[in-house]
């Protein structure tokens, strides 16, 4: 009876000839194999400018030019100023606009030369005082100041007239309490400004830009690890050793993730030492939401690598699925509320709109925890649905 038929028994030590299938084999994870992986994965990165470039490098320079170069506030805005007969109460209301950081007053002899330096750009807009400006500033009728903006820029005329009305309110409130005349005013509006009292789109802008960062790191990078094995003729090798596809994709996450952590960390460092942006909430909630986000950017990037068939297509492929929605859709910059129903639809789809809303809670607001843990389950339900997907197309195979 041959030792292989069914009931008998083996030597101490020895294996069934069924075990040593590499069906079988590949189906576990096996740390040393795992570790190798992880190592070589690593060394790659190592060996790749372009990586350290983009995790350390890349996050320092978008962080310097939002921080410094892009600003959401009006400031210094050049206005043309026409005076058609000075008086007591012109120069003092003008003083209010020369004591502002919100405004630089340009005066002008008439409301032509004003025109002009409108329509060639060299102001924002016109303050004209009429004649008639002390008669009529306490009468019903006609304005005194005419107030002309250069809609070209709405949101910075919309800006620019709040401000323009500050200063008018202010101005009526000053003088009414030196003539000792009532103001009459049909509601006094007292401003409170929570969680960003500084009103600095800075403190805005940086914490979403972290988000960016982190979809460049996770999802661009990763976009192209496994179309490069293709295209070096590595993953023919790995292939045919008893690594499971698991196993790769592991050893693809593990050093990634990590990369993409500590330039997160740096981004954070620097929004906190160098741009002053308050950080109130917890440091354990922003590494937990920032650690669920680079997983969720990482799946994508490796889901987007396992179809496409080389780096370039994976890396444009990245950009337009990835990086465009981010930086358009996430909130980072335009307000989701503003957008079409539709639209505000679409945004639903794109992980980086979550972990913006994320970022923004936590350092402006602090641990606000409905709205972190409702960010969360979102990029858990992604990260689970991009894992699924990559489980499923990932194969052992040539074709």
């Amino acid at each position: 009876m041959s030792r292989t038929e069914k009931g008998a028994k083996f030597p101490a030590g020895a294996r069934s000839p069924r075990s040593t299938s590499g069906r079988h084999v590949s189906r576990g994870i096996n740390r040393t194999r795992l570790k190798g992986l992880i190592r070589k994965e690593m060394y790659q990165i190592i060996r790749d400018p372009s990586s350290i470039g983009i995790a350390f490098v890349l996050p320092v320079i978008l962080l310097l030019i939002f921080g410094y170069g892009v600003s959401l506030d009006a400031k210094h805005v050049p206005v043309a100023v026409v005076i058609d007969k000075p008086s007591r109460e012109v120069s003092d209301f003008i003083s209010g606009f020369r004591q502002s950081a919100y405004f630089r007053p340009v005066i002008m002899n008439n409301i032509k030369e004003a025109e002009h330096a409108v329509m060639t750009r060299e102001v924002d807009g016109i303050i004209w005082f009429r004649s008639n400006f002390g008669r009529q500033m306490f009468l019903e009728g006609n304005a005194p100041v005419e107030v002309i903006l250069n809609g070209v820029d709405a949101n910075k005329a919309r800006i620019t007239q709040g401000y323009i009305t500050g200063v008018w309110i202010k101005w009526l409130e000053r003088y009414a309490l030196e003539k000792g005349v009532r103001l009459r005013m049909p509601a006094t509006v007292k401003h409170r400004i929570w969680f960003n009292a500084s009103v600095r789109s800075r403190n805005y802008l940086v914490p979403g830009l972290i988000a960016i960062i982190m979809t460049l790191i996770g999802a661009m990078l990763t976009s192209m690890v496994i179309a490069r094995e293709w295209e070096r003729g590595t993953m023919e090798a790995l292939i045919v050793t008893p690594v499971s596809m698991k196993e790769i994709i592991i050893g693809k996450v593990v050093p990634y993730f990590f990369l993409g952590m500590s330039g997160m960390v740096l981004s954070v460092l620097m929004a906190v030492w160098i741009f002053h942006v308050p950080l109130r909430g917890s440091i354990l909630a922003l590494t937990a939401g920032s650690a669920l986000f680079m997983l969720t950017a990482i799946f994508m990037g490796l889901l987007i690598s396992t179809a496409a068939g080389s780096q370039f297509v994976a890396g444009q492929i990245a950009i337009v699925i990835t990086f465009l929605p981010a930086f358009i859709l996430s909130g980072f910059v335009f307000d989701i509320g503003s957008m079409p129903v539709p639209i505000q639809w679409l945004t639903h789809i794109v992980p980086a709109r979550y972990f913006v809303s994320m970022l923004q809670t936590i350092f402006l607001a602090g641990n606000i925890w409905p709205i972190f843990i409702t960010n969360c389950l979102w990029l858990m339900g992604m990260g689970a649905f991009f894992m699924m997907v990559i489980k499923k197309k990932s194969r052992k195979r040539l074709e």
